[in-house]
């Protein structure tokens, strides 16, 4: 961090004797060593020692990092320990340095007067602004350790849930990667080793062998272009996912349509959907406000274009079951649960209990779909290995009948 002037500032680790001549320890964050001097000589401080303090480069800050920094922080300012004390003892404790790092940094700012929530919005990589709006409303209505144990939950359950569709997607993903690479090294290796013996018998093939035999020829003779292609493809396709908004919307609707995968992963857009809107609302953030935050921490942009039809409907006093009906993008028995909360005055507590109903749906859904893919997977690997194996050894049984 920086002041206005260009000055940037560390943190300088101290040591110093107070008026009483008992030592005392501390960490400030500062400009330079002079700075740090004045600072505590006006407190009444003799120092000591001063030394700036250097964060080993550490893993980048992950989204479980900052799962586990609410949880922690949540638990010991509901066990009564003082706000700074927390930080100190998260950050002095944690296994990653870039992670001590950013919790140091939000001490030091804390500790000059900054609000929590101020402190966290100058983190926005970290922190987004349903993180930093919920600990703003516990901060003003004074019930921050109950609002932090609740964001913690929030993102606990967001978490698994990413983790569950990640572990759905990544295991098909990885077997047909190795079924591609054992293919491409049969068709490099092991087919032209076969291709000499079968020159030196004189006689004609069967057409599975020879089909084989071109494009084991076509791999050898231009397995680069292969190679580099399928690898410049998948590259240059994330970075223009990343970086294109037409790109990202075009494949989060085609996302919900894919066979199987879509229904998963539409199950858990709604859980992640209805999950934040009940923890914004629960936190006494207006609806309006609350569904700012909410089409975003969808993750999908079907489900943002539809958040922000129904913010603005319901900014003009439509309520919300019928905004809802009317994206079309929700299914029924979640406008019905929505349309008791909004008749009975507990949205936020409908609304919790329909994230729960579909992350359980999901749940079962992948434990379903590994059960289900295990023996797809094989089926394919069976007749892509075996139909190759079986193509390379028809001649030797055509030579053995023959014989």
């Amino acid at each position: 961090m920086a002041h206005a002037g260009g000055i940037k500032e560390s943190i300088f680790a101290w040591e110093g004797k107070d008026k009483t001549g008992k030592t005392v320890r501390g960490e400030l964050r500062a400009g330079g060593e002079a700075v740090v001097n004045v600072t505590l000589r006006r407190q009444g401080i003799m120092v000591t020692k001063v030394k700036k303090k250097v964060y080993r480069s550490g893993k980048k800050v992950t989204d479980k990092d900052i799962t586990l920094f609410t949880r922690q922080l949540a638990t010991m300012m509901k066990a009564g320990v003082p706000l700074l004390q927390s930080f100190d003892i998260v950050g002095k404790g944690h296994a990653n340095p870039a992670v001590s790092k950013l919790v140091m940094d939000l001490r030091a700012d804390i500790e000059t007067g900054t609000s929590l929530n101020g402190a966290f919005r100058k983190f926005p990589l970290y922190f987004d602004p349903l993180f930093c709006n919920l600990v703003g409303a516990g901060e003003q209505a004074g019930i921050l350790e109950d609002l932090l144990t609740r964001l913690a939950i929030y993102k606990e359950k967001t978490l698994a849930m990413k983790a569950k569709i990640k572990s759905a997607l990544t295991y098909p993903i990885a077997i047909l990667a190795v079924a591609f690479i054992v293919t491409a090294v049969i068709m490099i290796w092991v087919v032209p080793a076969f291709k000499e013996v079968f020159t030196s018998f004189g006689a004609d093939l069967p057409t599975p062998t020879l089909v084989v035999m071109a494009i084991s020829e076509f791999f050898v003779d231009w397995w680069y272009v292969i190679f580099g292609g399928l690898f410049a493809s998948v590259y240059f396709f994330f970075q223009a996912w990343r970086r294109s908004l037409s790109m990202q919307q075009a494949m989060d609707r085609l996302l919900l349509k894919v066979p199987v995968f879509g229904a998963v992963i539409r199950k858990a857009t709604i859980a992640r959907w209805t999950r934040t809107l009940a923890t914004m609302f629960a936190a006494g953030v207006p609806l309006v406000e609350a569904l700012d935050s909410v089409g975003g921490a969808a993750g999908n942009a079907v489900y943002l274009d539809a958040t922000r039809k129904i913010q603005s409907e319901v900014s003009t006093g439509v309520s919300l079951t019928v905004a809802m009906q009317n994206v079309e993008v929700f299914p029924n028995m979640v406008t019905q649960m929505v349309a008791i909360g909004e008749e009975s005055g507990a949205l936020d507590s409908m609304l919790g209990k329909v994230a729960d109903f579909f992350e359980e749906e999901v749940d079962e859904a992948v434990a379903s779909l590994s059960s289900l893919m295990e023996p797809a997977i094989m089926v394919i690997l069976g007749v892509l290995i075996g139909g190759l194996v079986v193509a390379m050894y028809l001649p030797i049984f055509k030579l053995g009948s023959v014989v």
